[in-house]
């Protein structure tokens, strides 16, 4: 038990950087500074295995970023850009849609094997490069990452999509869609994140982005948003046309999406999608208070006079994920009621009473379970998103302040462009 693991194609520290942020506006200095001290002596880059473009992104990239717009500290700008410049040759594809994997030494790409037989690239995956690359040109003066995410723009902007609705798996090689499988979790989700925060990150003048969101928020809500017989407002997974009344854990975010959105809906729309913001995320909160351990499951139905609730054993396990607790802190940030931080203490509680080992927080096998097994993992998300969205849940609203910040979908904070001369915006 206890053992450490590695990913990223033989990149190393995934939890050093991912946490550097949450350190920083914890005020926990030591730790930071010796966090800080192993990235500038110890995080090398020559690796030589494979790697996801969006795990490293998100994770690495966007957590360098973080820290740098943070500390101003060149360190973690430069590494950020080198990093980013290891990740191009995912690109390299006929449509300029990447691949999911790259490989650090030969420069080569592939998609993932279980990406419709390896044939596929992932919504999810190249729909949320946008924040950072951003980002990378403006510290780089490097105009290639910004271009080829406008590209990414360019492609989704002008493919057909069944109902309005963009499917999970498309061809890096002909451009077309695979199947028609649509999801606001896994697959899909930081997608749909991705546009409502380009536009605000932009200080309000990507209008494209604005546009793709609404829009796909519209066809969301006309084709898989339901009200459950017990009145539970759910956002089901749609293949080719029939529905599975289902949620992942990971579609709980789009609470906190859509709340953020709402701000800038017609003005006929905000109400709305305050309330829906509101009911879904009553919803996820449900996912939690109807397990034994207050801790909410992978994946939930709504079928068979079940709702809310894991139906089968592999889906009820919890990984310590942020998505429930990040929408409860975006709805405190626009309403403060204060039922959001209730919710969020319990949700404390509930991480210490069932995850917390000698060595740190683990997942666990069964939320329906008050003697959980652990899983002997604390992912780097936890320390990245799940902890920081606690944190600020209870700080003051100018802690991050949402007019000067947008989160990637890690949870590292990335400043708006106010468009002064700098381009460091916003901090």
């Amino acid at each position: 038990m206890r053992s450490g693991y590695t990913w990223a194609g033989g990149l190393s520290g995934a939890t050093v950087i991912d946490s550097l942020d949450t350190l920083y506006l914890m005020e926990l200095k030591e730790e930071f500074q010796e966090a800080k001290a192993w990235v500038e002596e110890s995080f090398h880059l020559n690796v030589s295995g494979e790697a996801s473009l969006f795990e490293v992104n998100i994770r690495y990239i966007g957590g360098l970023l973080s820290a740098f717009y943070l500390t101003g500290e060149e360190v973690f700008r430069i590494k950020a850009i080198k990093l980013g410049e290891k990740l191009l040759p995912a690109f390299d594809t006929p449509t300029g849609i990447p691949k999911g994997v790259v490989n650090f030494k030969s420069g080569s790409n592939r998609s993932w094997g279980w990406a419709m037989a390896g044939s596929s690239s992932i919504l999810a995956e190249f729909g949320s490069l946008h924040l950072e690359f951003l980002h990378l040109t403006q510290l780089s003066g490097n105009q290639v990452f910004a271009e080829k995410v406008r590209n990414i723009r360019k492609v989704l902007r002008e493919i057909d999509k069944p109902f309005g609705l963009y499917p999970n798996f498309l061809s890096p090689v002909s451009g077309n869609w695979m199947q028609h499988h649509v999801s606001v979790g896994g697959l899909g989700d930081s997608f749909y994140e991705y546009l409502i925060k380009s536009w605000l990150m932009s200080a309000k003048t990507d209008m494209e982005a604005k546009d793709m969101y609404y829009e796909a928020l519209e066809a969301i809500e006309t084709h898989l948003v339901n009200v459950s017989p017990g009145g539970l407002t759910y956002i089901a997974e749609w293949r080719g046309g029939i529905l599975d009344h289902k949620m992942g854990h990971l579609a709980c975010f789009s609470g906190g999406m859509i709340a953020l959105g709402a701000e800038d809906a017609k003005e006929e729309k905000r109400a709305h999608y305050r309330e829906l913001a509101a009911q879904i995320t009553k919803t996820c909160h449900e996912s939690y208070a109807r397990s034994d351990t207050k801790l909410g499951p992978e994946a939930f139905w709504f079928n068979s006079g079940r709702e809310a609730v894991a139906t089968q054993t592999s889906e009820s396990y919890y990984i310590l994920r942020p998505e429930v607790v990040e929408s409860y802190m975006y709805l405190w940030r626009q309403t403060h009621d204060p039922i959001y931080r209730e919710w969020g203490w319990e949700a404390v509680m509930a991480l210490e009473k069932y995850c917390r080992t000698e060595a740190g927080f683990s997942g666990i096998q069964d939320v329906y379970s008050k003697v959980p097994n652990h899983d002997n993992r604390q992912q780097t998300f936890f320390l990245a998103e799940t902890l920081k969205y606690l944190y600020l849940l209870f700080s003051e609203d100018d802690m991050l302040s949402l007019e000067d910040w947008v989160f990637n979908t890690e949870a590292h904070p990335l400043p708006v462009n106010h468009s002064d001369s700098s381009g460091r915006g916003g901090g």
